[in-house]
């Protein structure tokens, strides 16, 4: 028996496991697929999953395999990347998802995540106890909680019966990697005459003639789940753009639809749902593995609370209290910007006055901030400004802030050098630094980054330490 049973081996499910780790949990990993996926389904990461990467030291390893890009643009219009963005990291770190997955793989099995490949969840139980997971071998898998990280069509959703509403596709794009014979300069013309009218329309070279390519489909497939054939894909590019430019010998094909729809709980009872488990959108602005890792840090230290037996009444709830107004806001949003994308009347004069505000220096930061989730506050009542928001990394007399918080512990940053954590030093380290960067005189974070309490009295902090770290351990 482990203490957490994650469905699901993708970015949110991985993320979720090494958070549990750093906490001593027992995390087991059943992942549906033998291999790991090559589809390349996302491309790069935002500036807040940036953060939370360097918060555990890992940041280092993926930079290493990307390329920084300016931050801006909305619905693939191009802005200026706003100036003094609130992050240490202002940039979208282009990276494949194959990358992505294999990085936070290696990193959890460091620390002691059992990931078994080619297990299914086929059934679950849970009882005042624990859950049983029923695979599709027979076995069965016993343990206090189960998240469900496993997708869009997540088997532990439906099992729970969690209700999903939102709305339906209206319409699918088609998606592939496959070698394409036209010229590059053909290539070229033809991207750039044809996204004039069609912005679901791309062709992106990846090397040794092999190229991304994204087109609409002609209407929507009975099951998206089953992947077009090269001959539509050949179809759709003759359709579209006129020319289907020689394609031939695809890595992989898929399709995509624009559904939006968001779970109305985020726990029932020891299980708990995460990343596209609780959500699906669009793929505008790049945000849904973004979402995901970020869902996951924020249920990771709270679970482990859980687990241990210190968590405060509550903390556990705050995961869907918090999380699932982010995720409304990012469905509209991603909504918003697929709309725009739309070849129709309507949807173009929007995008053609759009185009005109972002000019605006407020409105283009605003876009950037949603798009990058530096913006997200979460509501932990009235106090200093900084109360809810996640913390930048500031610049210390010795080293920078992220530097400290590796191991997923709370940490008072008190530049008085006179406040105290006594009583709850298991949990959370006081540090005693100096900051220019720091407009209060201490902040105690939460091991996810955010702000729970901001000030110089060592009563208001003894009042705030319990709601999150739960009971003080007598000395």
């Amino acid at each position: 028996m482990v203490d957490v049973v994650i469905a699901g081996g993708g970015p949110t499910g991985l993320v979720l496991a090494s958070e549990l780790r750093l906490h001593g949990v027992d995390v087991l990993v059943l992942e549906r697929d033998a291999e790991p996926t090559p589809y390349v389904r996302a491309l790069g990461l935002h500036a807040r999953s940036a953060e939370v990467l360097d918060m555990r030291g890992l940041l280092e390893r993926f930079l290493a395999l990307g390329r920084q890009y300016p931050v801006g643009g909305f619905a693939g219009i191009p802005t200026p990347q706003p100036d003094g963005l609130d992050t240490a990291h202002p940039y979208v770190l282009a990276i494949p998802q194959t990358v992505t997955d294999r990085l936070l793989a290696e990193h959890a099995v460091e620390v002691g995540v059992e990931i078994r490949r080619g297990c299914e969840l086929v059934g679950l139980g849970q009882d005042d106890d624990g859950v049983t997971a029923e695979l599709a071998d027979g076995s069965e898998v016993r343990a206090p909680f189960l998240v469900g990280c496993d997708g869009g069509r997540s088997t532990v959703r439906r099992l729970l019966g969690v209700g999903f509403p939102g709305e339906p596709s209206r319409v699918e794009t088609l998606l592939g990697e496959m070698e394409v014979a036209a010229s590059p300069e053909t290539v070229a013309a033809v991207n750039a005459e044809v996204r004039r009218s069609e912005l679901r329309f791309g062709l992106g070279h990846l090397g040794d003639g092999v190229h991304r390519v994204v087109v609409p489909a002609a209407g929507l497939a009975g099951d998206r789940g089953v992947p077009p054939t090269l001959e539509e894909v050949r179809q759709q590019l003759r359709a579209v753009a006129g020319t289907d430019l020689g394609v031939h010998s695809p890595r992989w094909l898929s399709r995509f639809g624009d559904a939006t729809r968001l779970a109305e709980r985020y726990r029932t009872g020891r299980v708990l749902l995460a990343g596209d488990a609780a959500h699906v959108h669009p793929p505008a602005g790049g945000q849904g593995l973004n979402l995901g890792i970020q869902e996951a840090f924020n249920l990771g230290w709270k679970l482990a609370a859980e687990v241990a037996g210190w968590a405060p009444e509550g903390l556990l709830d705050s995961y869907h209290a918090e999380r699932h107004p982010v995720a409304a806001d990012v469905l509209d949003f991603t909504r918003a910007q697929f709309t725009l994308l739309s070849p129709e009347p309507g949807p173009r004069s929007v995008r053609r006055l759009l185009s005109e505000l972002v000019g605006f220096a407020d409105v283009n930061r605003y876009l950037v901030e949603r798009t990058t989730a530096i913006g997200v506050r979460y509501d932990l009542g009235e106090g200093h400004d900084l109360l809810g928001r996640r913390l930048r990394d500031v610049r210390l007399g010795r080293g920078r802030l992220y530097e400290l918080v590796h191991y997923g512990r709370g940490l008072l940053l008190d530049t008085t050098g006179r406040l105290s954590v006594a009583g709850w030093a298991d949990r959370v380290d006081a540090v005693v630094d100096v900051s220019e960067e720091l407009d209060v005189p201490a902040v105690l974070l939460r091991p996810d980054g955010h702000v729970a309490w901001a000030g110089e009295d060592q009563q208001t902090l003894r009042d705030a330490l319990p709601r999150w770290f739960g009971s003080a351990v007598p000395a």
